[in-house]
């Protein structure tokens, strides 16, 4: 402060942080910076949360992870959704938020997993008797009681376990209210811009961001381009070993209210997620949408950016609903979408500070579990980010962990 001053020395014209990414993640951490007052501002390449937040189911799934880092995180963010959503609306002026709750489709639908033999049905009592010591909320359901819980369920499931915390909410609803908030606290939004890389001053820190519109100082850079992070920390010269990992959904016509009624996975779902083949996974998932269309998924397969869908892939899908619900087999498929989930080998997302490069976070990695994982990235980002004490133990979602530093040093021969 100058001598003789009242007032604090103008702060400069540019942003403390932007944010590489539109998408909930990168909304996610923006909203949570810029409730702290940092000033924000949010690039995208393409329109606002269009890219892998668009071709998302809208998954906020407790039940898929077993104890560890990952859970840790989808547990902290279980809790922090409807009080995020409450919170945002009001600041909106509206009453504990409900509307808001209601425009982004937020539903404790619950979970239900199904194993259909016996060697599957073991598997899940482990894995569930596991995730109960580490806080998990996971209810037994018998096989002569599972017709209760989803009636068009096809016969012979040998254990099924409820989840309760298991929600969903449309995800590019969510992340708009994201960004919506952050343009109301005075933060930038940019879509069409591509980030290229960023610039260092003295000491090498981060000291502008470059980008196809020009360059932009900034204080920090937050990348949270998804399936595009390992692209951009390598122009930024930090490389990452962030890859896409392909999916696909098929989407029904409308049906009945009540004939899906919560998301329905295959308990081999849970291998799928955590397998790092390259070649295609898939495993069965059903879940109804707010408008009564059903959502059939998920295939996991590492190509690239490979754009075509493969009609085998699709089949596939079908195939494996039909046999776990047999109605669907009479419903025809309007549609089939694809996206590209943050793969990193590890299978844990990158959260906080590059030490390599001063001024550049991360915040990516999350695969297909993105939206259930955004609120407590953001709070963990920004936590960091304000030097408060975090929410989480920031440890295993640092970039210079073993498993990301053996998996870049191999890229890298």
């Amino acid at each position: 402060m100058r001598q003789g001053s009242p007032y604090p020395p103008p702060r400069p014209p540019y942003p403390d942080v932007v944010v590489v990414g539109s998408g909930i993640i990168g909304a996610a951490c923006a909203e949570a910076l810029t409730r702290r007052g940092v000033r924000v501002t949010v690039l995208d390449r393409a329109p606002l949360a269009s890219g892998t937040t668009a071709h998302g189911e809208g998954n906020l799934l407790v039940s898929d992870k077993p104890p560890g880092p990952e859970l840790d995180l989808a547990l902290a963010s279980s809790a922090r959704w409807p009080r995020l959503l409450a919170e945002l609306g009001e600041e909106l002026g509206e009453e504990l938020g409900t509307g808001l709750a209601e425009r982004c489709e937020y539903e404790t639908k619950g979970g239900l997993v199904v194993a259909l033999g016996e060697a599957g049905a073991r598997a899940l009592a482990g894995f569930t008797a596991a995730q109960r010591a580490a806080g998990v909320t996971a209810r037994e359901v018998g096989p002569h009681d599972v017709h209760a819980y989803e009636p068009h369920l096809a016969p012979g499931v040998r254990a099924a376990v409820h989840y309760p915390q298991d929600a969903q909410v449309q995800p590019v609803a969510a992340a708009a209210a994201l960004l919506d908030a952050v343009r109301r606290r005075g933060g930038i939004l940019r879509a069409g811009v591509r980030a290229l890389g960023v610039e260092r001053g003295p000491g090498g820190r981060v000291t502008a961001l470059r980008t196809s519109a020009g360059t932009l100082p900034c204080g920090a850079v937050v990348n949270a381009c998804g399936p595009w992070a390992g692209r951009f920390a390598g122009e930024a010269g930090a490389p990452l070993p962030v890859q896409p990992r392909r999916g696909l959904v098929l989407v029904t016509a409308p049906l009945p209210p009540g004939t899906v009624r919560h998301k329905v996975y295959d308990a081999d779902y849970v291998g799928a997620v955590g397998s790092g083949d390259a070649d295609l996974r898939t495993s069965t998932v059903v879940e109804a949408t707010r408008g009564g269309t059903v959502l059939i998924g998920s295939s996991r397969e590492r190509s690239g950016f490979e754009e075509r869908f493969r009609v085998a892939v699709l089949r596939e899908l079908a195939r494996k609903a039909t046999a776990l619900f047999p109605v669907l087999g009479h419903v025809p498929v309007i549609r089939a979408y694809g996206g590209f989930r943050p793969y990193t080998p590890d299978h844990l997302p990158v959260i906080g500070p590059d030490p390599r490069l001063p001024g550049l976070w991360h915040a990516t990695g999350h695969e297909g579990a993105g939206i259930g994982l955004a609120p407590a990235t953001g709070e963990l980002l920004a936590q960091l980010y304000a030097g408060e004490p975090p929410c989480l133990d920031p440890e295993p979602y640092r970039v210079a962990r073993p498993g990301l530093a053996a998996e870049e040093a191999r890229c890298s021969a």
